[in-house]
């Protein structure tokens, strides 16, 4: 899951940076509001995390002109003030919710997990698909079940492409999706990481239905091979 956060103050959007990238999510931050709508407006993330006073372009209007766009991201806009007309203004600008300053990194964390499952409306923090499951809350992954240990990056893929069942996905879909946007990503680290998982999760397994395919010159997709 690719977060984008757009934040001013830097102690902030970095302490919020480091620890969704504790939580295995892909997380750009930015500083100024100008370039956090460019980025907003041309890459694709899975939810943002938006400050209402920002140098260059203020939360609202970066809110505002994304929906104008039609650019439905899921937004959790941020601010120092409390108010009850200030809430009022960035929902109907088109933010999803709202958290005032100070909060606790955990309630934060929380309203991103219920927001990336709403568009889904997924009940619970577990994903699965035949008898392989993912919990997106606890970092565990089973098949059969049995544990399968993988590294943060290596569950971040599954978690997409598992988001995903059934559809192929591109190397830069993938990449859009899993790594940050200033990571460094060789032409072959998809095929990497889809080898690791292939390790644990098929070849593990031998008298099992082989989950992740490879669709050559389009991407990779996991469930049924038809």
């Amino acid at each position: 899951m690719r977060i984008l956060v757009i934040e001013d103050e830097h102690k902030i959007a970095n302490s919020i940076k480091k620890g969704l990238q504790q939580e295995s999510f892909a997380v750009d931050a930015i500083y100024n509001g100008t370039e956090g709508y460019d980025l907003a407006s041309t890459e694709d993330y899975d939810l943002i995390v938006l400050d209402l006073l920002l140098p260059g372009m203020d939360g609202l209007e970066i809110c505002k002109k994304l929906r104008d766009k039609q650019i439905h991201t899921p937004i959790i806009m941020l601010t120092a003030k409390d108010q009850v007309e200030d809430k009022v203004k960035g929902l109907n600008s088109g933010a999803d919710d709202y958290l005032a300053k100070p909060f606790a990194f955990e309630e934060l964390l929380a309203r991103i997990r219920a927001l990336a499952r709403r568009p889904k409306n997924t009940i619970t923090n577990t994903l699965a698909i035949e008898d392989l499951t993912l919990d997106t809350e606890n970092f565990v992954v089973k098949r059969a079940e049995k544990m399968i240990e993988l590294s943060k990056k290596e569950f971040s893929l599954l978690e997409y492409l598992m988001r995903h069942p059934g559809q192929i996905l591109t190397k830069d879909q993938i990449i859009n999706h899993v790594w940050d946007y200033d990571a460094d990503v060789l032409p072959n680290t998809v095929e990497v990481y889809i080898g690791y998982l292939r390790k644990k999760i098929d070849n593990s397994f031998k008298n099992k239905t082989i989950l992740i395919h490879t669709h050559r010159g389009f991407g990779y997709k996991i469930g049924s091979p038809k």
